[in-house]
């Protein structure tokens, strides 16, 4: 099977209805991914082709919810927001040179294991206590090293880097909303550099990408309506289910 199937009309319609509602999911709760990745493997892409094409799709959507709460970023403990920034760049980089020089054979045997980390992450994220005022202190090297991993793996897969991020955001001494704030925009920072890579390999399904992007756009409008609408638990609890039908069926297929 090609790395990047021609697509069929229909197909192409099914992959912007999945970024309709990835695009709803993350403005509601997060976790789009655990929609666009398995929209585009039945489309027929590889999961390397897949996790590539979804991270170029969603950018544009998320680069517009960062920069919208962009006021709100704050420095992190020791280091400076910039610092942190250029931290995320960096790691970003490795971790989709690192996906591009990974065969896809293994990719598709390692999948399973990060959608089921990522799963495990969302859910951690969704369903734990929340912080009602930030944590102490971390030291530097450890705030470094632990945003080097967490970017690598952001460029590598994604999946679940937005609640490890608030998780060590908060018990870094950042409150809640500023947390919020600044990871988003870390993460775009992670995906920025990703994209670019990836924007040059011949795996990039660009219909594909075109309709998760479109999808996700009109998806995001429609759930920042729905914001105040549907329950938030409801969502989550979807998110998870997806995660451990995807996890289930990646390791059976």
């Amino acid at each position: 099977m090609p790395p990047v199937p021609p697509l069929e009309i229909s197909v192409v319609l099914m992959i912007a209805a999945a970024g309709f509602f990835a695009g709803v999911q993350n403005a509601l709760a997060g976790g789009g991914s655990f929609i666009t990745f398995p929209a585009l493997l039945l489309a027929g892409l590889n999961p390397l082709a897949a996790n590539m094409t979804s991270t170029i799709a969603m950018f544009p959507s998320q680069t517009t919810s960062a920069v919208a709460g962009r006021k709100l970023t704050a420095d992190v403990g020791p280091l400076t927001f910039r610092q942190m920034f250029a931290i995320s760049v960096a790691g970003g980089v490795v971790g989709a040179l690192l996906l591009l020089n990974t065969p896809a054979s293994f990719f598709a045997r390692l999948v399973p294991w990060l959608v089921l980390f990522a799963t495990s992450m969302f859910a951690w994220g969704s369903f734990r206590r929340k912080p009602l005022h930030a944590a102490g202190s971390v030291p530097r090297w450890a705030l470094v090293l632990v945003q080097s991993c967490i970017a690598i793996y952001g460029g590598y897969f994604g999946g679940g880097i937005g609640f490890l991020m608030l998780a060590a955001l908060t018990i870094a001494g950042q409150q809640v909303r500023a947390a919020t704030a600044t990871k988003n925009m870390l993460a775009m920072a992670m995906n920025a550099a990703a994209t670019l890579i990836f924007a040059t390999s011949h795996l990039i399904s660009w219909p594909a990408a075109l309709a998760l992007c479109a999808g996700g756009i009109a998806g995001g409008l429609c759930g920042a309506w729905l914001i105040h609408r549907l329950p938030e638990k409801v969502m989550r609890t979807f998110v998870v289910l997806v995660g451990a039908t995807l996890t289930v069926w990646m390791f059976m297929r």
